[in-house]
């Protein structure tokens, strides 16, 4: 009996992490109907370069071919490494645009903006992030109440947990109907995966 409950303690140290967790629950940003038959989450990081390429010049042909014609819902979760405290701010910042409804263009702001603030850290990240907002047509005394409020850190350090909960380790990460994959994929790589999910 001793041994067995050893064996059950072990598992539950040393067994699969995330076994019974589903990437999805809890996601505060989306992209498509609620409906849709194919749900991908994304767990991403703003300096990641694998990322930015899959946000910029992958993710714009999902939209149109996948989400907008209501085959995919694109769920976004944020995935800062330990000690990146600008891409903590920065998914704060995303947050802050989605209360004006402007989430999805801001976090491909980011992306395209990656090398100009990623080093920057306090105020000149904030005057940074704001003047993003600026330049995306946003109300920047709103957006800027938001961001030194702090509110939205709870929510990117939620995804944060989760994404070690699940035992990821790199990004990107996607669950792709329920399947994992690392790293960057070509837009024909996605297609081929998408399309043979739709057909099931």
């Amino acid at each position: 009996m001793l041994l067995l409950a050893l064996l059950g303690l072990g598992w539950i140290f040393f067994g699969p992490k995330g076994k019974n967790l589903d990437p999805a629950q809890g996601a505060r940003f989306a992209l498509g109907r609620e409906d849709a038959p194919i749900v991908v989450v994304d767990f991403s990081n703003y300096l990641c370069g694998f990322c930015q390429q899959h946000a910029l010049n992958v993710l714009p042909r999902l939209k149109a071919e996948y989400v907008d014609t209501g085959k995919v819902r694109y769920l976004f979760r944020d995935f800062p490494f330990p000690g990146q405290d600008q891409v903590i701010r920065a998914g704060e910042a995303a947050a802050c645009a989605h209360e004006q409804g402007r989430y999805y263009e801001y976090h491909e702001v980011l992306f395209r903006a990656a090398q100009a603030w990623g080093n920057l850290r306090g105020q000149a990240l904030d005057r940074y992030l704001v003047d993003l907002a600026g330049q995306l047509g946003l109300d920047t005394g709103a957006f800027q109440s938001c961001l030194a409020s702090g509110r939205m850190r709870q929510g990117v350090l939620a995804d944060q947990q989760l994404a070690q909960d699940l035992g990821l380790t790199g990004t990107p990460t996607f669950f792709i109907a329920g399947e994992k994959r690392t790293g960057f994929m070509p837009y024909e790589e996605w297609k081929a995966l998408l399309d043979k999910a739709l057909a099931k």
